[in-house]
């Protein structure tokens, strides 16, 4: 308690302002390595703990060296270059980190342990550095009782991480870039750096002083340097969920989360389809044994609002879509002409907290939430799927976009979720859309109907029924291959999405391209 009263009184001797300094840089830099690493390594639960791993690492490095230097080399100056060491490497990550994760990204390390040495590389060096802070902090507190000297320090470095989190969890990260927040982050160790000097500061780190904060100056107005999506960058923003760009290439508008693919429109034919997945989205209508008694649709995810767009003006049929990241939905009626009316309505909400409290029920749900190296494992367990089965009319229809392989090693989690929906549903179909053996999207189509529609069925009913597009190639890619006693069977209690998930990690992730010359109402 007395350390929150100081704190709150600006009471704080320079040592333990370096502590507090040195909590607040090293968590926020612990939740911004997140968005750093996610475009080129994912962020899956193994990348997020070999971030942690790293920096609890560096720091208790930094501890244990502080600590057997602290009794003869503690001053204020030395910690004053604490930070200005961490502050320039800072700038470094700033300018370069993309090239630094690249450089690291080819070592040949299993999957699950390929971001560690990039992680290790970006941010152990700084967090090392800081390590050094507590223990000096401690020496040159001029507490004689070691337990009083070494708890303050522990209850100020634990506030200034708690500031750290939460503040650059719940402002900088949604409000500004990771180039921003890094030169924020720099600007801040610097300024600790002369409070630990004055009233007066010596040439030597004067000098140092200047030249670190030029540093940071030109590493963020030139900007990082590194990958690019490609095109012209229209909109770029880090968003409360990932990193969000929008790029356009010819006469085609790209929505990009984290670094993939995700969307895309024709700017020429708003309507029309780029990727050609997103065909598949269509084939709940010949699976229905009366496709005009579709009348409410439930997309879970949005994205750009491919599907649901053309779903607005080809059917009569109220469009529902519930997307967890605000910005996603900002983004998608800014740049790619999504509007709310009285057939499609937006929510801002979680897919599985939207359909556990919903009154309505659906004779369509899509579910399109998942990404190549992030899926909410909430929306692949068989309680979720049950939940989808409760909303769900009489002879209502699951669609899922999955990211799998159809065979192989990377197949695992196309295998478990197949075999998961097969717990709910009576009947499990799959189709996947880039041919056998890689990374691609693969739509399950999951009915309540017991009947088996076979393949010639589809074909049948796509000739005689006007659903607005033609899918006979489509169901070319018909699947209904059991997936094995030995698919794991995804439950609340124990869905490891990411395990699943891991030997697609490094493969390429093949999306077809609908033709040139195929229009929207005959694509």
């Amino acid at each position: 308690m007395a350390t929150f009263q100081r704190l709150r009184a600006g009471q704080l001797t320079a040592p333990e302002a370096a502590v507090f300094v040195s909590g607040v840089a090293s968590m926020g830099l612990e939740i911004l390595a997140g968005r750093i690493v996610a475009p080129q390594f994912g962020s899956s639960i193994y990348t997020w703990g070999s971030i942690i791993g790293v920096f609890l690492a560096a720091l208790s490095l930094g501890y244990h060296y502080g600590g057997k230097r602290a009794a003869h080399r503690a001053s204020l100056e030395r910690l004053s270059w604490l930070f200005l060491g961490t502050a320039a490497y800072v700038a470094l990550l700033i300018f370069a980190s993309d090239l630094l994760l690249a450089s690291t990204a080819t070592l040949p390390l299993p999957s699950r342990f390929a971001s560690l040495p990039a992680i290790t590389l970006l941010f152990g060096p700084p967090t090392y550095l800081l390590g050094y802070v507590s223990p000096y902090a401690a020496e040159l507190s001029g507490t004689e009782a070691v337990g009083e000297a070494s708890g303050r320090v522990y209850a100020l470095g634990t506030v200034g991480s708690i500031i750290g989190a939460f503040g650059t969890t719940f402002f900088l990260i949604p409000a500004f870039g990771v180039e921003i927040i890094g030169f924020l982050f720099g600007v801040l160790l610097v300024g600790t750096a002369i409070a630990m000097t004055l009233p007066s500061i010596d040439r030597d780190p004067l000098f140092a002083t200047i030249g670190v904060t030029i540093l940071l100056v030109a590493a963020v107005s030139s900007g990082a340097i590194g990958f690019s999506t490609g095109g012209n960058v229209v909109y770029q923003t880090q968003t409360p969920y990932q990193e969000l760009e929008v790029a356009d290439a010819g006469d085609t508008r790209t929505l990009y989360l984290d670094g993939q693919r995700h969307s895309a429109m024709n700017l020429n034919d708003p309507d029309r389809y780029v990727f050609e997945y997103t065909r598949y989205f269509h084939l709940p209508y010949l699976f229905a044994e009366d496709p005009d008694e579709i009348d409410r649709v439930l997309f879970i995810g949005g994205g750009g609002f491919s599907g649901p767009k053309r779903f607005a003006s080809e059917y009569n049929a109220t469009i529902d879509v519930v997307e967890i990241d605000p910005v996603v939905i900002d983004t998608a009626e800014e740049y790619f002409g999504v509007e709310e009316s009285e057939r499609l309505n937006i929510h801002n909400d979680d897919g599985r907290r939207f359909l556990r409290e919903t009154n309505h029920t659906y004779d369509l749900i899509v579910l399109d939430a998942y990404k190549k190296d992030k899926v909410p494992f909430q929306l692949t367990t068989v309680e979720f799927m049950q939940l989808t089965n409760d909303r769900l009319s009489e002879d209502g229809i699951l669609f899922a976009n999955l990211i799998s392989a159809p065979n192989g090693p990377a197949s695992e989690f196309y295998r478990a979720e197949y075999r998961t929906m097969q717990q709910v549903y009576p009947q499990v179909y799959g189709f996947p859309t880039a041919g056998p053996n890689v990374v691609q999207n693969i739509e399950v189509v999951a009915t309540k109907n017991d009947a088996v529609i076979s393949e010639e069925e589809l074909h049948e009913r796509n000739e005689r029924r006007d659903i607005g597009i033609d899918l006979s190639e489509e169901i070319e890619n018909y699947d209904r291959e059991d997936p094995g006693d030995d698919a794991l069977i995804l439950r609340d209690d124990h869905a490891p999405v990411d395990a699943l998930m891991d030997p697609m990690v490094g493969q390429r992730y093949v999306i077809e391209q609908v033709a040139d010359n195929e229009t929207a109402g005959a694509d």
